[in-house]
């Protein structure tokens, strides 16, 4: 059995490491382990039983998990914010370079933002208006807009 003294820093150790890795990283995923390790730490700071502090890790950990799943969940349901070039799926932009896939080609400006793109038919001119349909790693996925005025 290890000495309180070690559980002390194994605890805080773990809820700093945890907490710091939760702010580099995405998704929530580690914020729950730094909450659990945290009721750990307090519980070995005051001298509790290693058992205690065990069970106060899985328990503030599992606790926390579910309730920051509540948040997760109404982020990815339609109508909550979208941020990131995910925004710009639906919205309309115009051809600054003919995108080409098979070439590699193409530029497109939407808002006031230029994003390669890429298009899964035709190729598509210069000057064009096109609809974003969907965004595939660092290119945002284009179609031509069907128009009335297109007589040719």
């Amino acid at each position: 059995m290890m000495d309180n003294e070690v559980w002390i820093w194994v605890w805080t150790g773990l809820a700093l490491l945890m907490g710091i890795g939760e702010i580099v990283t995405a998704g929530f995923f580690l914020l729950p382990f730094a909450i659990g390790a945290g009721l750990a730490a307090v519980a070995a700071w005051i001298g509790v039983a290693d058992i205690v502090q065990w069970l106060l890790f899985f328990v503030g950990t599992g606790l926390s998990m579910l309730y920051i799943r509540r948040f997760m969940r109404a982020q990815d349901e339609d109508g909550g914010l979208v941020v990131g070039p995910g925004r710009y799926v639906g919205m309309e932009a115009l051809v600054l370079e003919t995108v080409d896939t098979g070439a590699n080609t193409g530029m497109i400006r939407v808002e006031a933002e230029e994003w390669r793109a890429t298009t899964e038919g035709k190729p598509i001119a210069e000057g064009m208006t096109v609809e974003v349909v969907a965004l595939r790693g660092t290119r945002l996925v284009v179609r031509e807009l069907q128009t009335d005025d297109n007589d040719s």
